[in-house]
């Protein structure tokens, strides 16, 4: 007669930790294989699958190990013909598995007195580490590159103007050519030099009225522009250069074309938790798909950086933010930035 014993389930692993250690080593990886904390995540990975030894090889070969290690010919064997042949070796006591990242061989992981399904969970986690590692500082070169597109878009039919209204002054009113040449200086100082990532609305307003004084030379009678913005709102922090490529927009696009005198308008206020900036124009105005299509960043060269300035909005706050443009054929352009007045991890 046999005695059937109670049912008791299994003890389960708290999930938790292994969370936590698992991130961690994808955070040590953020910066690869040969990045200063490689050998802390070869650290982590030993602890996490419970192997005796673990290394983490990049291309060139060199190796950081954590625990105990294998005979160093065995070892320099195995790694040798990985990254030769991009196929798994074993070696007695030595598991030494390829990491591809993007199908591209990225290095190799090393494991002694492993198993192979640990070993290879082991460089799943690697792989994924790597690749997100790439993909952020793909995003972030992206970031990089839209922002010196932006710089780039400064029209040099702009600053040639800009400094032939300068130099006809020098002798008729050399005190006002003197501002004005401070006023450009301090409009390519803005636009060109190297910035943080975020700067402040005031930052951005006070680059806005230089180029508008510039303007407002070369224009003369034709530009008439007003300025408002709520002092609650100053100390708001916005991704570097969003708004003066609207104002740039609205004079080339809404202002210039038309023989006519034109009005811009310029607000900043509080709505709530955000922060909504107006650029307004009573200008020629476009189709309103003209506009979705300068958005979606398929237009033609109508809009100075408007899609560019869209993007990195929704980048940083999301897609409820960003750029809205209320435009019609004649009827001028309205182009509206609204932001959070406070995120997390957004400082000037």
């Amino acid at each position: 007669m046999s005695t059937r014993l109670p049912w008791r389930p299994a003890a389960s692993v708290d999930p938790v930790p292994v969370l936590v250690a698992a991130q961690r080593v994808s955070d040590d990886l953020m910066d690869g294989l040969a990045g200063p904390r490689a050998r802390q995540a070869a650290h982590g990975l030993r602890r996490l699958f419970g192997v005796a030894g673990l290394g983490l090889a990049d291309l060139s070969g060199s190796l950081v190990w954590s625990g105990r290690p294998a005979a160093d010919d065995v070892v320099a064997s195995a790694l040798d013909e990985v990254l030769h042949s991009e196929t798994p070796v074993s070696e007695p006591g030595l598991l030494a598995l390829p990491l591809h990242v993007h199908d591209e061989l990225a290095g190799v992981l090393l494991v002694t007195d492993g198993k192979n399904a640990v070993a290879r969970q082991a460089a799943e986690l690697v792989v994924h580490a790597l690749e997100r590692g790439r993909l952020e500082a793909s995003a972030e070169q992206a970031a990089e590159a839209e922002l010196r597109a932006l710089r780039a878009e400064i029209s040099p039919h702009f600053v040639y103007n800009a400094l032939t209204v300068i130099s006809s002054l020098v002798r008729s009113d050399p005190d006002r050519a003197r501002d004005l040449m401070l006023d450009f200086a301090e409009y390519t100082r803005y636009s060109l030099a190297r910035h943080g990532e975020y700067t402040m609305v005031a930052e951005e307003f006070r680059a806005i009225e230089t180029y508008l004084a510039l303007q407002r030379a070369v224009l003369g009678e034709r530009l008439r522009v007003q300025v408002r913005v709520a002092p609650e709102v100053l100390a708001v922090a916005v991704p570097y250069l969003v708004l003066e490529p609207l104002v740039e927009n609205a004079i080339r696009h809404g202002i210039e074309p038309r023989a006519e005198a034109g009005f811009i308008q310029v607000q900043g206020m509080a709505e709530g938790n955000d922060c909504v900036i107006s650029v307004e124009d009573d200008g020629v105005g476009m189709d309103p798909a003209r506009a979705a299509a300068i958005l979606a960043g398929h237009g033609d060269d109508g809009g100075v950086g408007l899609a560019n300035v869209d993007r990195r909005l929704r980048s940083v706050y999301g897609p409820w933010y960003g750029l809205t443009v209320e435009t019609e054929t004649g009827a001028g352009t309205r182009v509206v930035v609204r932001v959070p007045r406070f995120q997390p991890g957004v400082l000037p």
